[in-house]
Order: C-alpha cells, then sequence, then structure tokens
C-alpha cells in the first residue's frame, strides 16, 4: 500500500507533538554549541592573526638580511671570495636576525660557504673549498658571548656535497629573479628548510647564487608561546597537511621540535590529512573539522598563512568550552528519554523508511545521472506513491541518456558543466596541442568489408578513446576511420604538449598490443599528427547545433602531418611548437623541412620517437640520420647517403632513412635544380 506525502506528513505532524519538548531542549543545547563554536571560531582567527604576523615577520627578516647581503655583493664593498669580511658579514647578520637559521652561497665552481645558527648558544662556519684539504667539509664553532662571539673549534670532514646539485642553485642560477624554495640535506644537516634564494652579479658578472633559510624549529618555539583556550594548543601544517611546526619550548637549531607527542599532535596531523592530504581539491580559506579521538571531540581550524601553502592549526577539546553545558544536557536527557522515546522510534521509523530512504536513493541516482553513469539506475520501490513516480521517471530519463551518451562524448559534457560554459555559440582563443589519427588503407577496406567494417574499427576506436582520455584530452569527434582530439581545452592544461605525446605513444602501442587484423590477417597500422599552437576552441555552429571544438591553422597542419607520415613511414609526426614545449620530456629526431599541401610556410617536422622517462634504446641511429640530413641540407649527398644507410643498418630498418637515400641519390645522379632547397613538398592528404 502506498501512502501520498500528504498522509505521511500529517503522521509526522501528529508525532511532533510528543516530541516538541525534546525539540526545545536540542534547540537549546545546538545554541550553546553554536556559542561555544563561536569562541572557539574567534580564538582561532586570534592565535591564526599572531601566528601569521610572526611567520610574516620571520619571512621578511629573512628578505631583508638577504637584500643586505646582496647588496653589499652588488656593491663591491666586499667580493664573494673575500673569506673574511664575508665570514663577518655572514655572522653579523645572524647576530642581528635572530630568526634566521643559515645564511648561505654558492659558486659556479661547486664551492659552497655557510653560517649556520646552532641555537641561542652558538653558531658555526660551513665551508668547502677546492683549496680547503682535499674540498674536505670545514667547520668553525662559535659561541655567543656579551655583545661578542668567540671561537671554539675548527673540524675537517669527508663530504661530497655539491650546491650545483641542488635545487635551490640551479633554479636560480639561471634566473633573473628570487624567491622562496626548500632546501633539503644542506651540509651537516638532513632538515628541511625555506631559503629565500636568488642570484648574485657583480659588474655583470653572475658570482653565484646566495639564500637565506628559516628553520620550523624556530617557529615550534614561538608557538609554545600561544595559549589557544585552556587546554589547547597551535601547529603548522604545510599545504600537504603534514605537521611542519608544534609547541616546543625548547626547540631550536640544535634541539629539533619534539613531533608526534600528545593527543592534540595526533588531532592535528589526522585533521591535516583528511582535508589536505593526497590528491584531492584543496579549499583556498580556513576550514573546520571536528575529530574525535577514543571518545573525546575536538575542534580544530585550519587558516591559511599565505605562505608555501601552510596554515596554522588550532586544536582545542571541546570540553573546554562545553563540559558545563554537557552535564546539565545529560540531566535533562534522562528525563526526555522516557517520555519520548517512542515518539522517537516511530518517527524516525517513519522518516527513514518512508521518506528519508527513498529520497536518498534517488538523490543517488539522479547524482549518476548528473555524472552520466546511468547503467545501474532502475526504478526503486516506494510506499510513497510521488517519490514511486518520481524514481520512475528518473529511471526512464537514465535510459533515454543511456542511449544518446553513445553520440555525445560524455567526458566532454563532465568537463564543460565543470567549466560553466554555456551551450550557445562563441569561443576563445586559447593555447592547445591537436591530434590527428588515421589507420592506413581504410578506403581500400571499406570497399572489400562493407559493413564489416564497423566491427573491425570498433577495437581501433576503443584503444583510440582509452588513451587519449588516460592523458586528459578531449575526443572532438570520429571522422570514418580518423580521430581528432586536443589537449588544453575546456580545462587548461600547462603540459597539454607533453601528454598529446604520450597519448599517441600509447594509441600506437594500445592498437600493436589489441591485436587488430584486417581481413586479411595484416595488423591494422595508424597513423598519426601533433601541432601545437594557438586555436579558436568553443561552441560552433548555431542555436539548434553545436560542436565543441577547435579550428584554425594549427589544426589544419596536424592533419596534414599525419598526411604526411606516408611519405616517409613514419608512425607519428609533430610539429616544432609541439616538440619545443614538451621540451625534454619526449625522444624525437628531426625528420625533414616541409610545405605542407595548402601553406607556403616552411615547417621542420620530427618524428616523436618515445618519452624520455622511459626511453632506455639506443638512439646512435637518430644521431646518424640527423648527421645526414645535415649533409643533405648542406648538398654533400654521397656523406648524407653513407649517413641515412647507417642509420638504417643500427635501426635494423628505417623507412624515412631509405626515403631520404633515395633522394639523394636522385640528386646526386642529376643536375641540382636551379635555386634547390633542402625543403619537401607534400601532397594532399
Amino acid at each position: 500500500m502506498r501512502l501520498s506525502v500528504g498522509i505521511a506528513v500529517s503522521i509526522l505532524v501528529a508525532f511532533s507533538i510528543g516530541v516538541s519538548t525534546f525539540v526545545v531542549h536540542s534547540l537549546w543545547w545546538t545554541t550553546a554549541r553554536d556559542n561555544s563554536r563561536m569562541l572557539a571560531a574567534e580564538i582561532n582567527t586570534q592565535i591564526a592573526n599572531t601566528v601569521r604576523t610572526e611567520v610574516g615577520a620571520t619571512l621578511g627578516s629573512a628578505e631583508a638580511a638577504w637584500a643586505a647581503v646582496r647588496t653589499i655583493f652588488v656593491q663591491n664593498v666586499i667580493e664573494t671570495r673575500q673569506a673574511d669580511k664575508r665570514e663577518f658579514v655572514f655572522l653579523s647578520q645572524l647576530q642581528a636576525q635572530p630568526n634566521i637559521s643559515w645564511i648561505f652561497f654558492g659558486w659556479p665552481d661547486g664551492n659552497f660557504f655557510a653560517s649556520h645558527r646552532l641555537g641561542d648558544g652558538g653558531l658555526e662556519m660551513v665551508e668547502i673549498d677546492d683549496q680547503i684539504h682535499d674540498r674536505m667539509l670545514r667547520k668553525d664553532q662559535y659561541i655567543f658571548i656579551p655583545g661578542d662571539i668567540q671561537f671554539e673549534a675548527r673540524t675537517f670532514s669527508e663530504t661530497t656535497y655539491d650546491p650545483r646539485d641542488h635545487a635551490w642553485f640551479g633554479n636560480f642560477m639561471g634566473l633573473n629573479s628570487q624567491g622562496w624554495i626548500e632546501a633539503r640535506d644542506l651540509p651537516g644537516s638532513n632538515k628541511t628548510v625555506y631559503a629565500f634564494a636568488g642570484p648574485v652579479d657583480v659588474n655583470r658578472r653572475r658570482e653565484g647564487v646566495l639564500a637565506v633559510a628559516i628553520e620550523t624549529d624556530r617557529l615550534s618555539r614561538f608557538l609554545a608561546t600561544l595559549n589557544p583556550g585552556e587546554f589547547g594548543a597551535a601547529f603548522i601544517l604545510d599545504a600537504d597537511g603534514k605537521v611542519i611546526a608544534v609547541p616546543d619550548q625548547e626547540a631550536d637549531e640544535v634541539t629539533p621540535a619534539r613531533m608526534g607527542e600528545g593527543e592534540l599532535y595526533e588531532v592535528a596531523m589526522i585533521s591535516g590529512e583528511q582535508l589536505l592530504g593526497g590528491s584531492k581539491a584543496k579549499a583556498a580559506g580556513s576550514q573546520n573539522q571536528r575529530v574525535v579521538i577514543d571518545g573525546v571531540p575536538y575542534a580544530v581550524a585550519l587558516t591559511p598563512l599565505g605562505f608555501y601553502g601552510w596554515r596554522v592549526a588550532t586544536v582545542i577539546p571541546e570540553s573546554a568550552f562545553l563540559s558545563g553545558i554537557d552535564k546539565t544536557l545529560i540531566n535533562l536527557l534522562y528525563i526526555l528519554i522516557v517520555v519520548v522515546t517512542l515518539a522517537i522510534g516511530s518517527t524516525i521509523w517513519l522518516a527513514r523508511s518512508i521518506v528519508a530512504k527513498p529520497l536518498a536513493r534517488i538523490a543517488e541516482d539522479l547524482n549518476k545521472i548528473e555524472r552520466f553513469d546511468v547503467e545501474e539506475i532502475s526504478r526503486r520501490p516506494s510506499k510513497l506513491s510521488e517519490l514511486a513516480n518520481l524514481s520512475a521517471a528518473t529511471a526512464s530519463m537514465a535510459a533515454g541518456l543511456s542511449a544518446f551518451r553513445k553520440y555525445v562524448p560524455t567526458d566532454l559534457v563532465r568537463m564543460l558543466v565543470a567549466e560553466g560554459i554555456k551551450s550557445q555559440p562563441g569561443g576563445d582563443i586559447k593555447r592547445i596541442s591537436v591530434l590527428f589519427c588515421d589507420v592506413t588503407g581504410f578506403t581500400g577496406l571499406s570497399e572489400k568489408l562493407g559493413p564489416r567494417i564497423v566491427q573491425l574499427m570498433e577495437p581501433f576506436f576503443s584503444a583510440a578513446s582509452t588513451a587519449i582520455t588516460r592523458h586528459d584530452g578531449t575526443i572532438d569527434k570520429f571522422m570514418g576511420d580518423a580521430v581528432m582530439a586536443f589537449w588544453g581545452a575546456p580545462r587548461t592544461d600547462a603540459d597539454h604538449a607533453e601528454n598529446a605525446c604520450r597519448a599517441a605513444l600509447d594509441l600506437i602501442a594500445a592498437v600493436d598490443e589489441a591485436g587488430i587484423v584486417d581481413d586479411a590477417g595484416h595488423p591494422l597500422r595508424v597513423r598519426i599528427g601533433l601541432n601545437s599552437g594557438e586555436a579558436l576552441v568553443g561552441n560552433i555552429g548555431s542555436e539548434q547545433r553545436l560542436n565543441y571544438t577547435a579550428i584554425g591553422d594549427v589544426v589544419n597542419v596536424a592533419s596534414r602531418l599525419e598526411g604526411a607520415n606516408r611519405s616517409f613511414g613514419t608512425l607519428i609526426l609533430i610539429g616544432p611548437e609541439t616538440r619545443r614545449e614538451s621540451g625534454d620530456a619526449i625522444v624525437v629526431r628531426e625528420l625533414d623541412t616541409l610545405t605542407l599541401f595548402g601553406r607556403d610556410q616552411e615547417l621542420v617536422v620530427y618524428e616523436l620517437i618515445g618519452m624520455r622517462d622511459g626511453f632506455d634504446a639506443p638512439d646512435d641511429w637518430i644521431v646518424a640520420y640527423e648527421q645526414g640530413l645535415a649533409h643533405y641540407r648542406a648538398k654533400r649527398f654521397e656523406q648524407a647517403i653513407a649517413a641515412f644507410e647507417a642509420a638504417d643498418q643500427l635501426r635494423g630498418g628505417d623507412p624515412a632513412s631509405v626515403v631520404m637515400k633515395t633522394r639523394a641519390h636522385e640528386l646526386l645522379s642529376a643536375p641540382l635544380p636551379k635555386g634547390w632547397r633542402a625543403v619537401t613538398h607534400t601532397e594532399k592528404n
């Protein structure tokens, strides 16, 4: 028997009379809880502002010290190699700035000098120089005395440290700017420090990289001075939710902060992992959470500090605010339990069985429809006729979408919805990478196979779709035997060229692994063209019919590159912009200079061989081919023929080398045309 929503609401209203006392009780408790949370939020705001001020002052002192030392070097007050005066400058900065832990300098020849604070009692000078005991690590230790410092001891030890191997040096040596960076494994230290680093130029000559670093143990000492509530504590977390500073009044450069002690630390660690850890999106503003450990609830607030993704976490036991309220509530609750037990039980049963569960199931189905996951949706039984009808309508809608999704790229629709792109004509100029893939001999196959060509091509399209979507590509359309896809839209992708290259290689490998063959048993081969550049991307069409696609010269060139594979026997050709934007991530060979059909501008094209991170095959044949190409362009055809033959042999068969060798033979055996240039003209695809 089904009930209408009106009858169900009437029943719930009748029961509400019996539970009114409980509602009043709950509202009173909620008000008390909200007030306590407001108090906790106010404490959190004060703590966050205090920590933000301290962190800002610490960062500011580091940047000021860096600027002061750099000015001394740049103005040539002292030279960077002038050891005694340089040592004095570094020591004076550490004395003047108690929040600074390190000042260090690296030279392009691998030498290194640093001043390191050793707690409140002293400091050390660290130097690695080719002139010091066969490049041993020298440490001079000093102690602070009133108004001065006093030398204590000097030690030497073996070291392999070279600043050129570390990011703080390598990243800034080639830049004309400065900034913050994590630095690890400084000499004699296994801590991670945060350094403000930048290059130093003297008389327009780059001397090296100067850095000023802070250690989080100093921040731990500061946190020990805070008092969030009577029993709370404050912690500092990095961008990944890891606790990097804890309240510890003994912590400094010599005595590391005591991590992992106490329940409050465990609460901060759990909150960091849940709210900031992993690959899930991180909220930009403050975040609040309630954590329960061993039955004890804690209020946790995470507030951004505006540096390196750091956040201050305040952890306060709820009992600090609610202990008195909870006792009163418990006494009242005992009285109410006897009166309203039956009413609560009946209300909960009705709400959950008749309304809540069916609505939850339908809401779950609607969420699946929103994600286009419609295969598992079916009618949900309900005793309420309205909910039963709603579930039936939802199932019917899912069935219709299940058929419709076969004609629309589902992932594209999801991305368009997520990016908030309206379904109306229009587009924007975006920098993208475009892929065209085609099957060799498709025309002949379609003539021979007729309708059976669909069964042959289905595994190919599946392999192509999987390879493209795995690397965040957008499938534009299937055109007969061809596939068009692009990267960089609708979702912005800074690595669109590299991801497109990975997808192209995966597509070739997937077709090979799938063992797709034609009706004669020959393996199916594909050709791919890749190009990068600016294109108009958006909803192209009319108000009645739209297609989210890309148009422009970059698309036309990608299509022409796919066809140009025929001339060389290659599988993947990429344009110069794809080559440039992918950088060292890919392995390529420069194939030739082409003028593509319909374009007058010459284009240097490359064959994509593999990704650098997974390429371990010999590449001597690539070197031989590119040497042959250089001879070919310089009209040294005999040397070009020899180099192309070597490339063919080293690779164990290289169609492109054979093609180029044939061209060189033809040019060698006949007079060169007037104005000949090493440019290949391609025909229409």
